[in-house]
């Protein structure tokens, strides 16, 4: 494999001030909340106007990068001196960080623009683009960033950010709940993280991804400057950062929660931006996997693991949300196993996230837009019908739908079928496991679509569906655009793979995409055997209003697999028995002796005390007392 090409130091055009990219949604952040409630009545626009600025900024210095040639266009900008001797901070624009960046610039403010009319209603609206803002400016800084330090400070940005958006209605005690649950189980992740730069740093002496291409790793354990094992464990400790951001098995608990959040909370975080940071961390950290084969092979288990436990528990949700939820938890799946499986494996996995980008936050967009139609009302079981009164958001969402389940020629046939073919080249098991996720995502989706959209109404009385305002809609039609064409664009004559080799290093040799294949006829018939049997059970057949109790295998998927329940055994209850007993040791031990020491020396005092009783006669009656007592001493001591 070529290893990446060097970074050119560049301070010259729009990318000598791409860090405008990050520091415009963080000055509207600050001007939204520092200003309060003087702001309430622009806030929105200034949330927007700073989103649609970075993304120009992002063009700009696509456009500039693609006019480089290949050698150049890994550009560093130096901005200031952080940390003396270890990191400063530094911005990297290449292939890798600028396709993230236009992503997330790009993506959320089509996001931004919907939040518009969503939250139009919603006192605390200000307060809401301040942090959409906030979360913009972590996610850039995280993607854009030119070493681990850097890298991690917008890691832990991005998981405030998500904190305070998840828990944005706090006085909902779900919310609240969830947005705990979110900030929780993701530090578990990054203390993995943390623990791998610290082992970066002591090992190379470095953690700019300059100093840390393949032939610096491969040599240093040629060298035996450092072991195999620790390699392994670098990699091992980055995929548990991975898994917290990216909501994977086993860190992968929060992200159903979190659809206690706003709507457009879901779309940017859960589906375009905040779940792919762990996929960016194992291409970008692609050097340590790659001389790690176990490590690397531990990242493709896990992600077909988690493609297969997220389409499970898809298809028992009842809640629009948690469904698209179980959805994305399936395809970020996809990504890790994409992004385990060396260069040609990265650009599809990249290529993946930015078309799941696309029609997912679609999608979770479609999901609002039927939610505002529908009094809040999530359960699919009281649609039904939908698309007659509703045929802009419907016929989007069937659009991200028919992208997910590899329509032929639209985004996910292109992408996710790379996927697959790559696996099935590297590791027959891993292949076919995939393509049964598939097969169960042609499931799930297509209940999905049958029980919102067609099928007799089974709406509440106080519901009266409408199509949601233009500046909801306009967002979705853009979306769906992508969905539609965004995957032949970056998949055919391996355009994006091309593009990607200054920043991750070209395969051994260029793949070709097939359009007819055996794993892509079986992923094909599976998927419309999905699809089929999903109509057969939720299409031609009434939907009962309220959810029959069903199988065991039914019950496992409702409950998440019982990952909470894994949790609570594992952890959670051990932790509080743990505390219970420091407790009693605290209360009965320490406090007990520390008080019964104290206790001890005030009754001897208050007992003592009674000796002093004022009379001179006392005092006089003790001396002699006592004097005879000395002078009997000394008699006895000189008889001896």
């Amino acid at each position: 494999m070529q290893s990446p090409v060097e970074i050119v130091q560049h301070s010259g055009g729009v990318i000598g001030v791409s860090w405008l990219m990050i520091a415009l949604p963080l000055l509207g952040a600050a001007i939204l909340l520092l200003g309060g409630r003087r702001t309430d009545r622009w806030g929105h626009l200034l949330g927007v106007a700073m989103s649609l600025a970075a993304f120009v900024v992002a063009v700009v210095s696509f456009v500039e990068i693609l006019g480089l040639p290949e050698s150049e266009r890994r550009r560093g900008i130096e901005l200031y001196q952080f940390i003396p001797g270890i990191a400063d901070m530094g911005l990297l624009i290449d292939p890798l960080s600028i396709s993230f960046a236009l992503l997330i610039t790009g993506v959320g403010s089509l996001i931004h623009i919907y939040s518009v009319g969503y939250m139009s209603h919603d006192p605390d609206r200000r307060r809401f683009f301040a942090y959409l803002n906030l979360f913009v400016a972590a996610m850039l800084l995280l993607v854009l960033a030119d070493n681990y330090v850097a890298l991690f400070i917008g890691w832990e940005g991005v998981g405030l950010a998500s904190y305070l958006l998840i828990g944005f209605w706090q006085f909902k005690p779900t919310a609240a709940a969830a947005a705990k649950k979110a900030f929780i189980v993701n530090r578990v992740g990054d203390f993995g993280l943390l623990i791998a730069i610290f082992t970066v740093w002591t090992t190379f002496g470095s953690v700019a991804f300059g100093d840390l291409s393949g032939a610096t790793v491969s040599g240093a354990i040629d060298s035996g400057a450092t072991s195999q094992g620790t390699i392994t464990a670098i990699g091992l400790l980055l995929l548990l950062g991975a898994c917290g951001k990216s909501a994977q098995l086993p860190l992968q608990s929060w992200l159903l929660d979190a659809m206690e959040g706003p709507t457009p909370v879901s779309a940017l975080i859960h589906a375009a931006t905040m779940v792919t940071a762990g996929v960016y961390l194992v291409v970008r950290s692609g050097a340590f996997f790659e001389a790690a084969p176990t490590a690397q092979l531990v990242v493709t288990i896990v992600g077909v693991a988690t493609l297969l436990a997220g389409a499970i528990i898809g298809c028992a949700k009842d809640d629009i949300k948690k469904g698209l939820a179980g959805s994305t938890m399936s395809q970020i799946g996809y990504m890790m196993l994409g992004a385990g499986l060396g260069p040609v494996g990265y650009a599809f996995a990249i290529a993946h996230l930015i078309t799941h980008g696309f029609f997912k936050a679609n999608m979770f967009l479609g999901a609002g837009s039927v939610m505002h139609a529908m009094n809040d009302e999530v359960d699919m079981r009281r649609y039904g019908g939908l698309f007659s009164v509703m045929k802009v958001t419907a016929v989007t969402f069937i659009i991200g739908y028919l992208a997910i389940i590899g329509f032929p020629l639209l985004s996910g046939y292109f992408t996710k079928d790379g996927i697959i073919e790559t696996a099935m080249e590297h590791n027959q098991i891993l292949g076919w496991l995939a393509v049964v996720g598939a097969g169960i995502t042609g499931f799930y989706m297509s209940r999905m679509i049958f029980m919102t959209f067609f099928g007799k109404k089974r709406w509440a009385d106080d519901a009266h569906p409408h199509e949601s305002p233009s500046v909801m809609t306009v967002p979705l039609v853009i979306l769906s655009i992508g969905s539609i064409f965004l995957g032949a664009f970056l998949i055919l004559d391996n355009r994006f793979m091309k593009f990607l080799v200054p920043a991750v290093g070209a395969p051994e040799e260029m793949p070709t995409f097939h359009f007819v294949s055996t794993a892509g006829l079986a992923t094909l018939a599976l998927v419309a055997a999905g699809a089929a049997f999903a109509w057969f059970r939720y299409g031609a057949a009434e939907v009962p209003q309220v959810a029959p109790r069903g199988s065991f295998l039914t019950t496992f998927a409702r409950r998440d697999l019982y990952g909470d329940a894994l949790n609570e055994t594992l952890f959670m209850r051990p932790g509080q028995w743990l505390a219970r007993i420091a407790v009693f040791v605290d209360n009965r031990g320490i406090d007990g002796l520390v008080n019964g020491l104290a206790a001890t020396i005030g009754g001897t005092s208050g007992r003592l005390r009674r000796i002093q009783t004022g009379y001179v006669r006392s005092y006089a009656l003790s001396i002699l007392f006592g004097a005879a007592v000395v002078v009997g001493a000394l008699l006895y001591v000189g008889n001896m």
